[in-house]
Formats: C-alpha cells, structure tokens, sequence
C-alpha cells in the first residue's frame, strides 16, 4: 500500500468531519431550540438538544444517501454529495402563535450555518494576516513540522465555510420539507399556505431531482451565483 494513502486519509477526515458534524448537529439544535423559547418542549424532552452526532444521525440521509451518491459518483462521474441529519421534533401547535413561530424555527436553521461560515471566515483571515504564505514552500520551509498541522487548520476552516454557505442555501430552497419551503408556508396568507404545505411528503424528491439533474439548469442561475458571492466575499479579501 501506498505509505501516502493513510496521512492523506487523515488529512482529508480532519478537514472534513468537524465542520460538518459540527455545521449539521448545529442546525439541527437550532431549530430545538428556537422551538423551545417559543413554546415547544419536545426536542428538549427527546434529549434532542445536545451536541452528540449520535443523537442527530438517520440512517438514510446520514449514511444510506451519502454512500450510495458517493458510489455513484465514481461510476458515473458526477460530484455530488449530499445528506441530512434526523430532523429535530418540533410541535407546531404546541408554539405560542405557530403560523409565526414556524418561520422563526425554520430560520434558525440557516442562519446558524450562516454565522458558523462567518465566524469560520474570521478564523481564517486572521490566520492568513499571521501566516500569508501558508500554501507556499516558502511556508513549508520557514515552519518545518508546524506546517502540516497549520494546513489542515486552513483547509478545514476553508471547508467550514463552503459547507455551512452549501447547507445554508440548500435548507433556503423554497420547498418543504426544507427551512425555506416552511419559511414561505409561515409567510403566506392562510389559504395559500395551506394549499402550498400539501408539498411537503413530496418535498424530499423534488429537491433530490433539483440538485441531482438541475433541470433548465436552474441551479446554474439560482443558488451558483449566489454562492459564489457569498464565498467570495468570505474568503477573499
């Protein structure tokens, strides 16, 4: 075996897993506890308030959904990967007023992804005004061993903010079961929220089919543009 596959490995699972275990156990949170200030108990009751992936994991959008993207990935060549953790219980009508409270709730969601991507784009500005050369020999050579370590902490900072802008924007998409599909139930006029959160058990399809096939290639000028905004302006200058 080659002696470079497990550092490489390693490298890859510390840049990866802490931002976004960290980013989606978060999101989740959120929406608990929004729901809990609001009048709602239950995710608190279910011990769903709590920092411990293990309490967040479904078995499919966790595992099954990732694995089976990343198989057919390598045998078809797309890059895509995309999951979502068990989603915390919230009894709406157990809020103090639940058409407007659930907007609240479902909002906590991106706007904590968003503040994570903030804070992680702090951190890495303020290392990069320390550390300019980081990605260059000159780094390698000036910090010996230390750069390794200082690599892995820019990238998984870099990483941290892709992430939680991605989980962000996704969750924003105006389809429930996603945040920005109840953001608009809770927005509209009665009638018509009614009428619109019949979507819902359909919801997880049409998002799978949005962002697997991006028909009219509505998220080349949708959600890209907008990323590349919000990337650009976090880790840029």
């Amino acid at each position: 075996m080659d002696s470079s596959v497990l550092p490489n490995f390693l490298e890859a699972v510390l840049v990866i897993a802490p931002p976004a275990i960290l980013g989606v156990v978060l999101h989740e949170i959120s929406h608990g506890y929004v729901a809990f200030l609001r009048g709602d108990d239950t995710a608190a009751r279910m011990g769903r308030l709590t920092l411990n992936p293990l309490a967040h994991i479904h078995w499919f959008g966790t595992i099954v959904l990732p694995l089976a993207l990343y198989m057919l990935s390598s045998l078809m060549g797309f890059k895509f990967l995309f999951g979502f953790a068990k989603p915390v219980p919230v009894d709406f009508g157990r809020l103090y007023d639940p058409k407007r409270d659930m907007v609240w709730v479902a909002a906590a969601g991106p706007f904590t992804n968003m503040a994570l991507a903030v804070a992680s784009s702090a951190a890495y500005k303020t290392l990069a005004m320390f550390y300019p050369e980081a990605y260059t020999q000159t780094f390698m050579s000036a910090h010996g061993s230390d750069s390794w370590t200082l690599n892995v902490l820019f990238l998984m900072l870099t990483f941290s903010v892709y992430i939680n802008v991605i989980l962000a924007l996704i969750n924003l998409i105006p389809v429930p079961p996603a945040d920005g599909g109840r953001i608009l139930v809770g927005l509209l006029p009665e009638k018509q929220a009614l009428t619109y959160a019949r979507i819902e058990p359909y919801g997880l399809p049409i998002l799978l089919f949005l962002l697997l096939f991006n028909p009219f290639h509505i998220i080349n000028w949708t959600l890209l543009p907008l990323l590349n905004v919000i990337l650009s302006f976090l880790l840029y200058p």
